[in-house]
């Protein structure tokens, strides 16, 4: 396996000089903190601005020093060290593994990873607060279900309660809790803890949820929420508010319909609504942050609304196991298992943990892009629902094939229709990455739409088969010949064109491929392969660079 020198430090590489002998201290503590972000490289013989220099002679010998990081460190930390010959200067790369928990110095001290203001990485001391948090985001502890010190019943607000009791209603939750009395209700959903002495004090859920605005305010200063509108870069709206979560919820839902204008399109004998963004998906979006941010770090839930997006954003990563490659269909991980409990039962949230689905939904169903979650990283998770205009006549396709079978198309469905409408021409392999799923799951949904008559497939064998919108959906958006292009020229055809191209300008590359032929990037590979193997072109340079040739 070939390692290569990262060309900087970052959040997961770190660079030690070792010219003057590194002292065991100093590399132990950089090898936990690394332990304690996202793991990641410790780079030994190298300077901080890239340059290696070389091993220290006593570090000559790699293996003793994946015995002294598991005797330096507690619990004891398994690395793995690997040579790296850099311009024939022996350097080493030692793989420091994400610890579950926290790892300490065996002299105690606990350091994070984390990244200044200007970009660059530090070592910090790692507070108990910190440690706390990194607990919760493993599943550890649930901070949610804790009593918060020095707070009261005195602390919890009747009127909240009653907010409560409303919103059960309202939501359609789960109505044997308008049963309870308050102190039943209370145990119910968690808002109080029995102490010791029989006592009982509000958790962090309680004081979430019915607590008092002043009480919230000096009890537990990281809850804020932020409601925003920006036209144009100038600031229309920008208020900051620290309710607690029902209300929140209310306050921002009233001040944002003002911004959500609404259409309706007429299909069959019902009337459906068009807004610029689906309140399911903004109810869901909203209380996702509020119910997994990290409530031990600072910073509001953001909820922004710019000229083509609502941007949605809270403090704290995805929790572990959830990646943005997996966000689809992972099980449900929340990082306050009470309070998102208390959500569920009360009706705000999604009851089977899949409000993802919602959010997805509420934008694919009216041919918008997917929500957009790139820009979340280890602090923050940020979400982006586009407001592009919706496509009516997508909508109404979409109202009649639900009305037709008397259930909500499945998200995989609308998800499966929007990545045929962006790539024109997809097979059931690169469907499946899109949907998260393996390739014989991403096919059903393929075959569920061609009986739907929402997609074509073409090809005779399945193992070559590719779909395409069908000729209903472009006929309803009015692009017969954007059909016509993607359906009507068979693969003998596309290699073709390519065999043209390549003989009027000597070469060609796979972006100029999907360009040429309106494929999606995998086709186009195919494509191109299935020329290399019958010797017509020859492929030339790796990667970004290739490019082919006749032969």
């Amino acid at each position: 396996m070939t390692i290569l020198l990262p060309p900087k430090e970052s959040l997961t590489v770190e660079f030690k000089s070792d010219r003057a002998r590194l002292s065991d201290k100093d590399l132990i503590e950089a090898i936990v903190c690394l332990a304690n972000s996202e793991g990641g490289d410790v780079w030994l013989g190298v300077e901080d601005d890239g340059t290696p220099t070389g091993l220290h002679p006593d570090h000559h010998v790699l293996d003793g020093l994946i015995g002294l990081v598991a005797s330096r460190t507690s619990p004891s930390l398994s690395v793995s060290v690997v040579p790296v010959m850099i311009n024939s200067i022996r350097v080493a790369c030692i793989k420091v593994p994400k610890a579950r928990g926290e790892v300490a110095t065996s002299g105690g001290v606990y350091l994070r990873r984390r990244l200044k203001h200007d970009g660059t990485p530090e070592c910090a001391p790692m507070l108990p607060h910190d440690r706390v948090s990194r607990a919760a985001t493993f599943g550890l502890i649930d901070v949610s279900a804790q009593p918060v010190a020095g707070a009261t019943l005195g602390d919890l607000d009747p009127l909240e309660r009653e907010r409560l009791r409303q919103a059960i209603q309202h939501f359609g939750g789960d109505r044997v809790l308008l049963e309870l009395d308050d102190e039943a209700l209370d145990g119910a959903l968690g808002l109080t803890a029995r102490q010791p002495d029989g006592q009982r004090v509000p958790t962090l859920t309680g004081l979430l949820l019915v607590g008092r605005e002043s009480s919230l305010r000096q009890l537990l200063p990281t809850h804020e929420v932020a409601f925003q509108v920006l036209a144009q870069q100038a600031v229309k709206f920008n208020e900051f508010r620290r309710f607690p979560l029902l209300k929140a919820l209310e306050w921002l839902e009233t001040n944002f319909r003002p911004y959500n204008p609404e259409e309706e399109i007429q299909v069959g004998l019902f009337r459906v609504p068009v807004p610029k963004v689906d309140m399911g998906a903004f109810r869901e979006a909203i209380a996702n942050a509020l119910i997994h941010r990290d409530y031990h770090r600072l910073g509001a839930v953001h909820v922004r609304l710019e000229d083509d997006a609502l941007v949605i954003s809270n403090a704290g990563g995805l929790v572990d196991g959830v990646t943005l490659a997996n966000l689809l269909t992972t099980e449900p991980r929340p990082r306050n298992p009470a309070l998102a409990d208390a959500m569920k039962r009360i009706g705000v949230v999604e009851r089977s943990g899949r409000g993802v689905d919602t959010i997805y939904r509420g934008l694919l169903r009216y041919g918008r892009s997917a929500p957009d979650y790139t820009r979340t990283d280890s602090a923050n998770v940020v979400l982006r629902l586009p407001t592009d205009n919706a496509d009516l006549s997508f909508l109404k396709l979409v109202v009649e094939e639900e009305n037709r079978r008397s259930a909500p198309l499945p998200v995989d469905s609308l998800i499966g229709l929007s990545a045929l409408r962006e790539h024109k021409r997809m097979g059931a392999d690169e469907l499946a990455g899109v949907i998260q799923r393996d390739v014989p799951s991403a096919k059903r949904t393929l075959e569920a739409l061609v009986e739907a008559g929402l997609a074509d497939a073409h090809g005779a064998t399945k193992r070559s088969r590719t779909y395409t919108l069908s000729a209903s959906l472009y006929l309803a958006v009015g692009s017969k010949a954007a059909y016509t292009r993607q359906a009507g020229f068979s693969e003998i055809q596309h290699e073709q064109m390519v065999l043209s191209y390549v003989g009027q300008h000597g070469r060609i590359k796979r972006a100029e491929v999907i360009e040429l032929c309106r494929v999606s990037p995998g086709q186009a590979l195919k494509i191109l392969k299935r020329l290399v193997e019958q010797g017509r072109l020859v492929l030339h340079g790796e990667r970004k660079g290739a490019y082919y040739m006749l032969s």
